[in-house]
């Protein structure tokens, strides 16, 4: 008898993901649509535009009290939404 390499559908899924290029951008993806989730709705009513470009969030907010408060939690934040994803696709925050 031969000896088979059983993996689970989502390891499957990963290793193909991965050699596609496709990992990165999904969990950024993720990162992105988590935002609303860690800083809570009231953040979100205020935030006009998020993008990700060379692993650092950028997030505009509309309220200068609000975005003054956040510039002062960037470390956090880049925690709770690495840790909300499972993995290190950020490594600040800007708030602008």
């Amino acid at each position: 008898m031969f000896k088979r390499d059983v993996l689970s559908l989502a390891d499957v899924i990963n290793r193909c993901l991965r050699q596609n290029g496709l990992e990165t951008p999904l969990l950024q993806k993720r990162l992105i649509d988590a935002w609303g989730t860690v800083t809570g709705s009231m953040v979100e009513r205020y935030t006009a535009e998020k993008y990700i470009r060379n692993q650092i969030l950028y997030v505009k907010i509309t309220s200068p009290a609000l975005r003054s408060d956040l510039s002062m939690m960037r470390t956090r934040l880049v925690a709770r939404l690495n840790g909300h994803v499972g993995s290190k696709v950020i490594t600040d925050v800007r708030i602008y």
